[in-house]
């Protein structure tokens, strides 16, 4: 852990960074020869015979999946709400910029004023308004038999069974990380005992996410503590619902150190993830980023960087003064670089991400019916598809001489077709499709005359356009969308057109369809309305060229706005 800046920090005394550095200097983090891989594999990473279905997250084969079977890699950062609660647009700036997963910090009260359970039910509540899976932890017992001022895990787990009716119903969202790094370099042997008491006793109290534990050693287990006893700790859960979190710092600065770590929980079917790391070398060494990131890539394991930003040391800020514009250099490296969150982050099929081994289409859609005909636009209604695991979105095709071409989509049963010609008669049809990319058989056609005149749609509107961040072969934009009229406008369907070959990878606030360079926008569930006098923001990263040119235009269910 890096500490946030505060002026109570909680650093890692120089003391036993030095023990720490010594100890890597001298080989005691060859931790493969001291503790090997075969000291784990012991028995399969199953849980107990006769345990009880797992309600959410949980882990199956060593391996942390959502509730239906999908395989969760987590790819995100850590977040210091405890000392920033004022920082809450944070976990959206990080969604916009392609994580998945937030690691969250808390206190128990032990050392820091407690994150009470209504600020604990709006962590959770934004977490899955920004379709992140949410990792909250306890920071007060950071450097425990070290740091005198440190909590213990016991203390940590009644907070967390205090907060047992806020937690229960976000299993598929939520996982419990008991105490930060909790056992310092001093006799870091003591970490098991009380680690496998806590788990007990969050089980007693029914709890039932998915728990993660971390090492010790300040998080880094240079003395392969928790290497050598993660079979004894693991085995404690009776649901078999954990993950252990190696935290590597300046310990892992070697490509060996790093692979030989974690291959070692893999080969033994032990879930394990990289729940904090830093890349930027300090007085205390260098540590290889580049290994980490590739080994979890390739091993498939989850990874959350230190720290999106208020760092004491600010060179982990991965944003500088929590600016999502202002990205440092291991900012940039986080999230844009090889094997970063925006090449590699898959959102949780619980949101509509992608849901492999899913191959049943849904139903077909019922027949459309058409509103609203205007001489330029239609709205298109019909009756939902169903699905084996839920129906993420609609397309919207014109059939004509035999042929069909995709004209819009919609995550719900309507959308607004718009560049149509007066007094023509178009057919319409519609397909689902599922989070695989299954898609139904096609429905029922409509057949729809346009008017022969009288203008355009009514909607009154403006748009605001603007590039918030830019990087080599990408960018971050943000579009304002304000219904200058005197009525409530939705759902709707925003369409532009990109001049220079940009292409939308993500979008937040809406779902974007691209064909070529024209894109259409449709909302999303929050956003479907936009009252009048009221604006809503789309949030989107793209890649792009040389030239990054503004949309020219931009229309709102067919009509041109005002370009702000």
């Amino acid at each position: 852990m890096r500490t946030a800046r505060r002026d109570t920090p909680v650093p890692k005394t120089l003391s036993a960074r030095l023990l720490t550095v010594l100890a890597a200097l001298i080989g005691l983090v060859a931790a493969g020869s001291l503790f090997p891989g075969a000291a784990l594999a012991q028995s399969p990473g199953t849980p107990a015979a006769g345990v009880a279905q797992a309600v959410g997250l949980h882990v199956g084969d060593g391996r942390l999946l959502e509730r239906n079977g999908n395989d969760f890699v987590m790819r995100g950062v850590n977040h210091a709400h405890t000392w920033y609660p004022g920082e809450t647009q944070s976990l959206a700036d990080v969604k916009a910029l392609g994580a998945n997963s937030v690691r969250v910090v808390l206190s128990d009260g032990y050392r820091w004023s407690e994150n009470g359970p209504e600020d604990v039910a709006a962590v959770i509540e934004q977490c899955k308004a920004n379709r992140l899976i949410c990792v909250l932890e306890v920071h007060d017992t950071t450097g425990y038999g070290e740091d005198a001022a440190a909590g213990t895990l016991d203390h940590a787990a009644d907070y967390w069974i205090g907060l047992k009716d806020v937690l229960a119903g976000q299993e598929d969202y939520v996982v419990v990380n008991i105490g930060n790094e909790p056992w310092g370099n001093t006799d870091p042997a003591g970490w098991t005992e009380p680690t496998t008491a806590a788990v007990k006793k969050l089980r007693a109290a029914g709890l039932q996410h998915t728990i993660m534990v971390d090492a010790p050693n300040w998080g880094q287990d240079w003395q392969g503590v928790m290497r050598a006893n993660a079979r004894t700790v693991y085995d404690a859960d009776p649901t078999g619902n954990l993950v252990f979190s190696i935290h590597m710092y300046s310990v892992f600065d070697t490509a060996q150190e790093i692979t030989d770590y974690l291959n070692a929980f893999v080969d033994a079917k032990l879930p394990i993830l990289i729940g904090e790391f830093g890349g930027p070398a300090d007085q205390y060494g260098d540590p290889d980023e580049d290994t980490m990131m590739a080994t979890a890539e390739q091993l498939g394991l989850g990874y959350l960087a230190w720290s999106w930003s208020g760092n004491t040391d600010p060179i982990l800020d991965l944003a500088l003064d929590f600016d999502p514009s202002r990205l440092s250099d291991w900012g940039e490296r986080i999230f844009h670089g090889a094997n970063g969150i925006a090449r590699t982050a898959k959102e949780a099929t619980v949101y509509g991400g992608d849901a492999p081994g899913d191959t049943r289409a849904p139903t077909a859609p019922g027949t459309p019916a058409a509103t609203a005909v205007t001489d330029t636009s239609v709205t298109l209604g019909w009756a939902a598809a169903t699905d084996d695991t839920a129906v993420t979105g609609y397309d919207v095709v014109r059939v004509g001489d035999g042929t069909e071409t995709r004209i819009a989509s919609s995550t719900t049963t309507t959308a607004t077709v718009t560049g149509l010609t007066a007094g023509t008669t178009y057919t319409f049809a519609v397909y689902a499709r599922d989070a695989a990319g299954n898609r139904s058989a096609r429905s029922a056609a409509v057949e729809v005359t346009t008017d022969e005149g009288g203008g355009t749609p009514g909607a009154s509107c403006s748009v605001g356009y603007r590039v918030v961040g830019e990087w080599p072969g990408g960018f971050q934009g943000e579009i304002a969308v304000r219904n200058t009229g005197s009525e409530a406008v939705g759902p709707w369907t925003l369409a532009f057109v990109f001049a220079d070959g940009q292409s939308i990878t993500n979008m937040w606030g809406g779902t974007a369809t691209q064909d070529a360079g024209a894109v259409s926008v449709a909302p999303a569930s929050y956003t479907s309305t936009i009252p009048a006098g009221g604006t809503v923001t789309l949030g989107f990263t793209a890649r792009k060229g040389d030239t990054n040119t503004a949309p020219a235009a931009f229309t709102l269910d067919g009509a041109s706005c005002v370009t702000a």
